[in-house]
């Protein structure tokens, strides 16, 4: 079988079906070792440990971390250098990126109430936050646009980009998206010592409030690590696509759209959920004949043999209830009328509405966020956006005549909690 095939009725659906979800990033305890003491270092020798540390994993020979940077004019020659149909399209996606995420500015606000006290809340974007883009073979230039855009959109001051870059070999593709998104400074380090520059800051690396990005294991890890130091995104599992479908779009689209996520790596995960056996029969057979088509054909075939399914259910209700369960990162509606469905869906990080919509549009170009909770946290996550680079304070102001009202109250809770000083204070306030 090239892929999983469940049907509902089974008895042991449950059984398969959790099995089949089922993602538990391994911790492997070698792993976070190196990643400790990189991180150790980098907080106690900054730069000199950061070059010991890139010129080791990278091949690279480098005297001084100031010969990772690279300035605003070497971006903008990157951004000349590419195919001018590339710049079009980074230029075009970034227009459409910024247009969506606009939406999402959140303003501060404050009311006034009659005896006078004023509420309220002040957003404020961050001072400076960091960006991790894979290097090497691994390009991913959208990636750089979505995250760099909605912190512009917010009003960060600064946003710092690292990615690696084995041998000294430039991406010029991953530059060029940065000269369009906006980003401040490049440094091309990457790793867990990238993680660990931006969020403890070394003399040339600046220390920022937030890092967002993804990255291998090293960079996951150390991500978990300097969490609490500074903020992160997520540490993300493997890319996710759920199809419900009617049983009335092209099977090959179908097939194609399964292996977009297949394509991303061996963990990746696919599942077509539709209540028409026979049609799930065809889009089998679709896939037999384009799966050898596929440069990452190896790739996709161990990812849809391991964790991918064609899943038979009695009816759409029953369908949008096990996609509710799944909570995938990507959920594509293939249907007549996916408004219907809509109203049902409580569980997706991005919904994908209509036979013509398919997922690899919001990956580059559509607009939302691309940076999307995986392995069922769209229960309770949501995509990268603004409000993600932004924090709120609390406005208290208190007349008067409202201090003496609400110390009566305040005094009453804190004597109840025989926190004397506290209601001493709003005591003293008290007509």
């Amino acid at each position: 079988m090239l892929i999983n095939r469940l049907n509902s009725t089974d008895t042991d659906f449950s059984a398969r079906i959790r099995s089949l979800l089922r993602w538990e990033e391994s911790v492997n305890n070698d792993v976070n070792n190196v990643v400790s003491d990189i991180l150790a270092r980098i907080r106690t020798e900054g730069d000199a440990a950061l070059v010991e540390f890139t010129n080791r994993f990278d091949h690279r020979e480098v005297e001084h971390a100031s010969e990772f940077i690279i300035e605003s004019s070497q971006l903008k020659d990157a951004l000349a250098r590419i195919p001018k149909a590339q710049a079009d399209a980074l230029w075009l996606a970034a227009e459409r990126i910024e247009k969506y995420h606009l939406h999402q500015k959140q303003e501060s606000w404050r009311y006034t109430e009659d005896n006078g006290n004023v509420l309220g809340q002040k957003v404020t974007p961050l001072d400076r936050v960091g960006l991790y883009a894979p290097g090497g073979k691994a390009a991913y230039p959208s990636s750089v646009l979505m995250a760099a855009i909605p912190a512009k959109v917010a009003g960060v001051p600064e946003v710092v980009l690292v990615t690696p870059t084995p041998g000294g070999e430039l991406n010029d593709i991953v530059l060029a998206a940065a000269a369009v998104a906006g980003v401040s400074r490049v440094a091309t380090i990457g790793g867990a010592q990238a993680i660990g520059a931006l969020a403890y800051g070394t003399e040339t690396i600046p220390k920022v409030d937030k890092i967002v990005g993804p990255g291998n294991i090293y960079v996951a890890m150390a991500k978990r690590q300097v969490f609490g130091t500074v903020d992160i995104d997520m540490i993300a599992g493997p890319s996710e696509i759920l199809i419900v479908c009617d049983g009335k779009t092209d099977p090959d689209w179908v097939a194609m759209d399964l292996f977009s996520q297949a394509e991303h790596d061996e963990d990746a995960q696919s599942i077509l959920i539709c209540p028409d056996a026979d049609y799930l029969d065809k889009v089998y057979q679709s896939i037999e004949t384009l799966l050898p088509t596929l440069e990452r054909a190896e790739i996709a075939s161990v990812s849809l043999k391991n964790r991918g399914a064609l899943i038979a259910v009695s009816d759409m209700k029953e369908a949008v209830e096990l996609a509710n369960y799944i909570a995938p990162e990507h959920l594509e509606l293939s249907v007549d009328d996916p408004e219907a469905l809509l109203p049902d869906i409580r569980h997706a990080g991005a919904i994908f509405m209509g036979r013509h919509t398919s997922e690899s549009l919001g990956d580059y170009c559509a607009g939302p966020n691309h940076v999307l909770p995986t392995s069922g946290t769209a229960r309770f996550s949501s995509p990268l956006g603004v409000y993600d680079y932004v924090k709120r304070s609390s406005i208290i102001y208190c007349s008067p005549q409202g201090a003496s009202e609400l110390g009566k109250v305040a005094s009453t809770l804190a004597r109840g909690e025989k926190l004397e000083a506290h209601a001493r204070s709003a005591e003293y306030r008290i007509k």
